[in-house]
């Protein structure tokens, strides 16, 4: 029998041609955050058992565009950007499981298919997306890390656009807001390949950096529009109070998760 390599597949002799390489993976990004208040119960409806609204402020998600390049340990993906760069745009909400906040993402769309390997394998709901942002330079007609500096961001599917904002920093702030500021609770799910089988993968788990630094935060307002489309259901998250927008750039590091239920 052949031993075939690889972290994910196509499995080969070499393990070369998997989709991602094995953890850890290291990320450097700009994140564009927008919090506000919905309906809670549109929250609670993205809630699986055995997870339950956050006891405080259950209703506040955020929306982030990021702009990110990753690499495995050996950083070789850095010299061949095609490999390394991406973008993408998530929505997390806050739950609770055994008494304990987390944050969970409801909503991912990517731009590139290594990134949704690795969320397959991190219990991410990734989607392909088209996902574009202001970058911010020391030079020319691009903003600064300022007050009163102005970023853009857009995000589409499938030939539709899908949500659209402009954040006005302020001032610089501790925080790069809260909603996403607690371990992630996903879900790991693969139907059985047997028609009306149980699944053959169903785990709450629970995933977080390993390692995290970032830039100064910024503070600001922003106008965020969602629009309809036939097959997203990120218009349901409607905007009934905003809470706050923000710009940081950041360091991660993952290295893997737990297994919760």
């Amino acid at each position: 029998m052949a031993t075939v390599r690889g972290f994910l597949y196509p499995k080969t002799a070499t393990g070369r041609s998997s989709l991602i390489p094995n953890p850890p993976w290291h990320y450097s990004g700009d994140l564009l955050t927008v919090e506000y208040r919905t309906d809670p119960a549109r929250v609670a409806e993205l809630l699986p058992e055995p997870l339950s609204p956050a006891p405080d402020d259950p209703g506040a998600v955020a929306i982030i565009w990021a702009d990110w390049q990753s690499c495995s340990e050996s950083g070789e993906e850095l010299l061949d950007p095609v490999r390394s760069q991406y973008k993408e745009c998530f929505v997390v909400v806050r739950c609770s499981f055994e008494g304990r906040t987390y944050t969970r993402c409801v909503y991912i769309w990517v731009d590139k298919d290594f990134a949704i390997g690795r969320g397959l394998h991190q219990g991410y709901p990734k989607k392909l997306g088209s996902i574009h942002q202001t970058r911010p330079h020391p030079y020319g007609p691009a903003p600064r890390l300022a007050a009163g500096a102005r970023f853009g961001a857009t995000l589409a599917a499938a030939d539709r656009r899908l949500a659209e904002t402009v954040v006005t920093l302020r001032e610089p702030s501790e925080t790069n807001g809260f909603v996403n500021g607690h371990p992630m609770a996903h879900h790991r799910f693969l139907p059985s390949i047997e028609p009306g089988g149980a699944p053959a993968l169903n785990e709450l788990i629970e995933s977080g950096a390993a390692s995290v630094e970032g830039g100064q935060a910024w503070r600001g307002d922003a106008e965020l529009t969602y629009l309809d489309a036939p097959t997203e259901e990120l218009s349901l998250l409607t905007v009934e109070e905003p809470i706050g927008a923000y710009f940081r750039q950041v360091g991660v590091v993952w290295n893997g998760g737990r297994h919760l239920a």
